[in-house]
């Protein structure tokens, strides 16, 4: 039950306390969770920003529709994907595997031939809708993994994705903005959030059992 426990636990803190800082540790663990993500045919479609540059925050506060958490929190981790499907990301990927693994190359050729047929013909913005949905998984797990730690955070979409694109330069990377990530700890003066009822809907509206 510890896991439920600690979901229980977190919510999306709406104000952090900037004078306390997440240890690297608990960071570099954050990272990994997501890292360890199960991804549409291990393809590993997306990456991780991380921010601790307050003058960079602060700058993205106006792109996220002011959200003040953004500057408050102690790092800010920026959910990227790729913008399209290539051969040579496919490829790279897989040889990387086949490597590391001690397999030949070219040892998944006709799967990896399957899913350039599929992914090449589509268009950019198919391919990315595909890349981003691999990127909530890892964010996902994130948020569990610092519910365990004890660390607060917050999953934020509302935000000016071309506006963050041009700010970080993802664009010339071939990289996309998804979500963002604030860690920290909750300020439970300022959060308005903090003492609320955790709700959700409840077990017997949430499963829908088959016929």
């Amino acid at each position: 039950m510890a896991l439920l426990d600690d979901l229980k636990w977190r919510y999306a803190t709406k104000a952090y306390d900037s004078t306390k800082k997440v240890d690297q540790k608990d960071v570099d663990k954050i990272i990994e969770a997501a890292r360890l993500a199960p991804t549409s045919s291990g393809l590993q479609q997306f990456r991780v920003m991380v921010i601790t540059n307050q003058e960079l925050k602060e700058k993205i506060v106006p792109i996220a529709m002011d959200q003040q958490n953004i500057a408050q929190c102690s790092h800010l981790l920026v959910f990227v994907a790729w913008d399209k499907y290539t051969e040579k990301r496919i490829d790279d990927i897989y040889n990387y595997t086949t490597d590391q693994r001690g397999l030949p190359k070219g040892r998944f050729d006709s799967y990896t031939n399957k899913l350039k047929a599929l992914y090449l013909p589509q268009t950019a913005e198919e391919n990315f809708a595909h890349t981003a949905r691999q990127a909530y998984i890892g964010l996902g797990l994130a948020l569990a993994q610092a519910a365990e730690l004890k660390v607060d955070s917050t999953p934020m979409e509302g935000f000016d994705n071309k506006a963050l694109d041009e700010l970080l330069g993802l664009r010339s990377k071939g990289l996309r903005s998804v979500v963002l990530m604030p860690l920290g700890y909750r300020d439970n003066t300022n959060d308005w959030l903090v003492k609320m009822k955790k709700v959700r809907i409840p077990k017997d509206n949430f499963v829908i059992k088959s016929k």
